[in-house]
């Protein structure tokens, strides 16, 4: 039995806790979900929008259809999560993959593939339904909890921690370290070890990621995307098949030579980095790093020393006011769908390479 004292301490606790979680429980129409997301975005003044650390669209055509196959269906749907922020907007902590495949299907951006029960809707996108169908998906409704202003950030990241456990999104460096063992992964492993203190200075993490192994995640994409450059033929699957299927590859075949050709290779890019680029790979100043940002600039940079040995720049240069001054960079980052299709990956790396070189 516990003590009278033990329970108070614990009542206590819980009191105390349940204090930081103030939230909503709402029914947003998809029509509603869509429009405040997609209003706003290309400015990144949507009312709900994709945090940093999420702008990664990694769900191929099949899951997403599947999805809109489950909404037709009227079958229930994970529950959304949204965080309201300090000026009103609210922020995905989890469902940004559900939102975006969505928007998608109602921005005739995403054809339906490879559904299993209602196989006559393969082929077929929003438009070309009759409206009365249409009428229907946009009238569905989705269970979404808001969480308040007044819940911190260390809530925040917990809730995600705790809905993600698990997830393919934040474990899969995690997985292949156990699947796809070798000396390739011994080697990106021990890289980071080595390269802590300057990672950690250049390519800051967010709190949500700290401990998903994600600066291994950075340099095993730095060396697939410098690999596979300029065609990414191998990225029908999206991703995380492509990297999955690099890393064995490289764990079959690489030789020291070409293990020590590739640390010559990052240290040099990291080098750059750190010697001329105002915040390393953030965007901005106490920002951790986005993965698709990094994945420009390093391999970015990776390409201009390669055609440039000798290149140098004059003064150091902040790669997040490109942001602001290129629209068209901006929305190649944004993470506002199919993140990674071959031709958004070539010009985010050529738009940095021709940067650095006519600096």
């Amino acid at each position: 039995m516990l003590s009278a004292e033990k329970i108070e301490l614990i009542e206590h606790e819980i009191h105390e806790e349940k204090k930081t979680v103030d939230f909503d429980t709402k029914e947003f129409t998809i029509e509603h979900l869509v429009q405040k997301y997609l209003t706003g975005i290309d400015d990144d003044e949507n009312d709900i929008y994709v945090p940093e650390y999420q702008r990664e669209f990694v769900w191929d055509d099949i899951r997403q259809s599947t999805l809109i196959e489950s909404i037709v269906l009227g079958l229930p749907i994970p529950v959304i999560f949204l965080a309201e922020d300090h000026d009103g907007r609210l922020e995905i902590v989890d469902g940004s993959q559900r939102i975006r495949t969505i928007a998608a299907f109602i921005d005739d951006k995403l054809t339906l593939k490879g559904l299993k029960k209602l196989k006559h809707l393969n082929d077929i996108s929003y438009s070309c339904l009759p409206k009365a169908r249409q009428r229907k998906i946009v009238n569905t409704s989705i269970r979404t909890i808001v969480l308040s202003e007044s819940a911190n950030e260390q809530v925040k990241n917990d809730l995600f921690e705790r809905i993600n456990k698990g997830s393919d999104l934040l474990r899969n460096m995690e997985k292949r370290k156990g699947i796809y063992s070798g000396e390739f992964t011994d080697f990106i492993y021990s890289y980071t070890k080595e390269n802590k203190e300057l990672l950690n200075k250049i390519a800051p993490l967010s709190k949500t990621v700290t401990k998903r192994q994600e600066h291994e995640e950075l340099v095993l994409r730095f060396f697939a995307l410098v690999d596979s450059f300029p065609k990414y033929q191998n990225f029908s699957l999206g991703i995380i098949s492509m990297l999955d299927d690099y890393m064995a590859e490289k764990n079959k075949n690489i030789s020291k030579v070409e293990l020590i050709n590739k640390k010559k290779m990052l240290d040099d890019v990291l080098k750059f980095v750190s010697d001329n680029f105002i915040n390393g790979f953030c965007k901005k100043a106490n920002q951790g790093v986005s993965r698709m940002f990094f994945e420009a600039l390093s391999v970015g940079v990776a390409r201009a020393l390669h055609e440039k040995k000798d290149l140098t720049l004059s003064k150091k240069i902040n790669p997040g006011l490109w942001l602001n001054k290129n629209h068209d960079f901006k929305m190649l980052i944004s993470g506002k769908y199919r993140s990674h299709s071959p031709e958004k990956i070539r010009e985010r790396i050529n738009f940095v390479k021709e940067k650095l070189i006519v600096q």
